[in-house]
């Protein structure tokens, strides 16, 4: 029987099967409200069989977008648009998660498909980003205003507030940002970070901002509900953020109550090569599952079902995560039952009579 395809329970909620999908930006909001797109993007998903629904990053204040299209729950207004959305994913039998994030020194930037790069400039709707030190990302970007500690204690209320506005809004599981070279990803690299107060220098204080964030979050998410962390698990660069330090935060963060890690890598360097290849993260997530003694989620180039089965057959990740694949396929993981043999996943009753061509046509299909 196919590991992929069976439940998995993480505190007392149980996911249908170990099939995750992954967060991916859409810059398709207004204000930070969620809209039909998101509906339909997400909702598609659900119908397609995937245990865990994760929104995009969303962000949890408004200059912490990663461009003036992102998703937000910085404000009350925003919450009743996700409702419509997290009860349609749960009314297909998948769990609703959210990714909150603050973008830092890469917030204010284009859309990717407008084919400019860089940050987006003032008088065009764009505003001042933040980081922990004033170095840019790239040429292309704004050096970042400095946090201070008083508005890094604010950012911390902010993610506070944006988790508790998720649970409202119908939520199940709340991941914290912490890769891809956003803002808390910055303060754990020494690239992006030369501070020098209990927010930089240090490993210990490298790491704090996550640490104060997590632990903040976990304090207001309810105990029977999970709580992960994406991390990147190296910033593919020498002196950079590494494995090793990866494991150590790992460590920590399950202390604070966090249940799995979702590793992935990359997002702090802009001139950083990347060894891009089937399964190339996966073995970051393998450490951390067997060195810090946590779950892990792994995600990277994960195309096929056995490749994903034998993932979590090899003791490699508990969750497999996938983005460009449910792009290309929502229906992938009602797909993966099929080439498994596993016959675990159903699909909806409004498609069950084209799922089986050996089937005789009704009179009902004659409409069609």
């Amino acid at each position: 029987m196919s590991l992929l395809l069976e439940p998995y329970t993480i505190r007392q909620l149980t996911l249908l099967n170990r099939i995750a999908v992954s967060p991916m930006c859409q810059y398709s909001s207004v204000d930070g409200l969620a809209n039909d797109w998101h509906l339909v993007h997400l909702g598609s998903r659900a119908v397609g069989g995937a245990g865990l629904i994760f929104t995009e990053a969303t962000a949890v204040t408004q200059d912490g977008r990663i461009t003036p299209e992102d998703l937000g729950l910085w404000n009350d207004e925003q919450i009743e648009p996700l409702q419509r959305i997290t009860r349609f994913i749960t009314a297909q039998g998948a769990v609703a998660g959210i990714q909150l994030a603050h973008a830092g020194r890469k917030a204010s930037t284009w859309r990717p498909w407008l084919g400019k790069q860089g940050s987006v400039p003032l008088d065009q709707g764009g505003w001042q980003p933040w980081g922990p030190s004033p170095i840019a990302f790239d040429p292309n970007y704004a050096v970042p205003t400095p946090l201070d500690e008083v508005q890094i204690k604010e950012v911390i209320q902010a993610f506070v507030d944006s988790a508790k506005r998720a649970l409202i809004a119908g939520f199940k599981v709340v991941e914290v940002h912490a890769a891809h070279g956003y803002l808390l990803h910055q303060f754990l690299s020494p690239l992006s970070n030369q501070r020098r107060d209990q927010y930089g220098g240090s490993f210990e204080n490298r790491i704090r901002l996550t640490l104060e964030v997590t632990e903040a979050i976990r304090a207001v998410w309810p105990e029977e509900l999970p709580v992960f962390v994406r991390v990147s698990a190296t910033d593919w660069v020498e002196d950079g953020w590494n494995p090793d330090e990866t494991v150590e935060l790992a460590r920590r963060l399950k202390v604070l109550g966090v249940d799995l890690i979702d590793v992935s890598s990359g997002g702090t360097a802009a001139n950083a090569e990347i060894p891009v290849g089937p399964g190339y993260q996966t073995r970051f997530a393998e450490r951390v599952r067997k060195e810090a003694g946590i779950a892990s989620g792994t995600v990277g180039m994960i195309t096929e079902p056995a490749q994903a089965d034998h993932i979590l057959r090899t003791g490699q990740a508990d969750l497999i995560l996938l983005a460009r694949e449910l792009l290309r396929d929502p229906y992938w993981p009602l797909h993966a039952d099929d080439d498994l043999g596993g016959r675990k996943a159903t699909w909806p009753a409004q498609y069950q009579r084209a799922t089986h061509r050996d089937q005789p046509i009704h009179e009902s299909d004659l409409r069609d």
